[in-house]
């Protein structure tokens, strides 16, 4: 196998820009980034592969977003979820494969998380748990970060921490926003990560008590921030968030939507850090591709009124028979796979391998990750500042045009593949990256 593939070309191919075109006479505009830039219509996949309806193929850097757990067209998530549908596919009734995913979930939660509430997409656990931690505390405010992502509905839209929102306002009152400890440009100019992380805590306890009424119910944190480019914050940020939250009487929320399942390397980021957060809202990859989300906490914080009263946390389609056997089967498939022990592995050499390039590529300004979440910074090599996003564009159809699919888009690139993927096709996702980059450093004379 070469690194560059055979069948891939420049643009889309006649049947898939063809069908895109159709399709947009009748969706809404505002489709993700990278269905508009790529132009292409999928047929099928197989683990890591990706097959457009034109017959190319494309290596999976994304997954979806981190959904594509367990791959794509994968035998066994495929019997599971064909069996169930042939069968019953909605209503709220206990069933057996929540029971059995339920269990398997909580053997191996982070301590303390013994309940699950299901529900359909992140933004809508996230606001379930911001109502649970309303119920508990009996307070009202949240604070967020900057570069925070938590989905784009009302109620969280505050705590999303950058220009996305703009457009939308008045937000909802009683959320606030800290600056996150950037390991890369530290917004407070600290010479290194332990003071960055030490100055984003004192000023989180000063935002508290200077900016909110006193009443904060909840801090929310992505162990990892997924959308700001896979950032890792500095060493000790978590526990000093578990020790505000402590300090405050406030719950801490680790939203592990992108890091959790075996993502990191971990089956919870969280976990990285032996950070035990209050509650910890889950989903992409837990369902492999199903639309499925969930709420973990402990009993008593579950028992809080008014969320633990009847239909108080529950939501229509939330635990459905067709998202419990989705889960089910995709976490069964972590575990019978060793899924998260492969993230762990694989993600270490592919993190080499890109931090090989990286040395000598110089439009690399810094790689880093964990697991399968990596994110690399493109650079303008004259002034290190990031790669202007036009340019990301080119880069972009650099990597499409050799068959590597990767949000490659925008600068950090998110690297987040399948899990099923193995280190062979990862490093040759990472060589195809790099004869990408080569390339398209060479058009712009870097």
């Amino acid at each position: 196998m070469t690194t560059l593939l055979k069948d891939a070309k420049t643009q889309a191919g006649e049947l898939s820009g063809a069908l895109f075109e159709e399709e947009q006479r009748y969706i809404a505009p505002g489709l993700p980034s990278i269905a508009l830039f790529s132009r292409l219509a999928m047929d099928r996949g197989e683990g890591a592969w990706l097959y457009d309806v034109d017959g190319r193929k494309y290596l999976d850097f994304m997954a979806g977003v981190g959904v594509a757990s367990v791959g794509h067209g994968h035998p066994e998530y495929a019997r599971v979820l064909a069996e169930q549908v042939a069968n019953v596919s909605v209503g709220s009734f206990a069933s057996r494969h929540r029971l059995e995913f339920l269990k398997k979930l909580h053997g191996v939660a982070p301590d303390g998380l013994s309940r699950t509430q299901l529900y359909s997409s992140g933004a809508e656990a996230v606001e379930a748990a911001v109502r649970l931690a309303k119920s508990a505390t009996k307070k009202f405010e949240v604070v967020g970060f900057w570069g925070g992502f938590h989905g784009k509905t009302g109620g969280v839209l505050g705590v999303l921490g950058d220009q996305f929102k703009h457009g939308y306002g008045p937000l909802s009152p009683g959320l606030y926003l800290a600056p996150f400890p950037d390991p890369r440009r530290c917004p407070f100019g600290a010479s290194g990560p332990h003071d960055c992380a030490a100055h984003a805590l004192q000023f989180l306890r000063e935002l508290i008590r200077r900016s909110t009424s006193g009443a904060v119910a909840a801090i929310i944190a992505e162990p990892i921030q997924g959308t700001a480019g896979n950032l890792i914050p500095p060493p000790g940020f978590l526990k000093g968030l578990r020790e505000i939250a402590d300090e405050q009487g406030s719950l801490l929320i680790a939203d592990e939507m992108i890091t959790g399942f075996g993502r990191t390397g971990r089956w919870f980021a969280v976990e990285h850090e032996g950070v035990f957060p209050d509650v910890m809202t889950i989903g992409k990859g837990m369902g492999g591709g199903f639309p499925v989300s969930g709420v973990l906490a402990g009993d008593a914080l579950l028992s809080s009124e008014p969320f633990a009263l009847p239909s108080g946390s529950s939501s229509s389609y939330g635990g459905n028979p067709m998202a419990a056997a989705a889960a089910h089967a995709a976490l069964s498939i972590m575990m019978d796979e060793k899924l998260v022990e492969r993230s762990k592995t694989v993600g270490e050499a592919l993190l080499g391998k890109l931090r090989d390039a990286a040395a000598r590529q110089p439009a690399i300004g810094g790689v880093w990750g964990r697991g399968l979440l990596i994110g690399v910074e493109l650079v303008d090599p004259g002034t290190r500042k990031p790669l202007a996003k036009p340019l990301c564009r080119e880069f972009f159809e650099e990597c499409l045009r050799r068959g590597l699919l990767a949000m490659s888009y925008t600068t950090p690139v998110r690297i987040n593949p399948p899990l099923v993927i193995s280190q062979e096709e990862a490093l040759l996702g990472a060589s195809i990256f790099e004869e990408a980059l080569a390339a398209f450093s060479r058009k712009h004379g870097f």
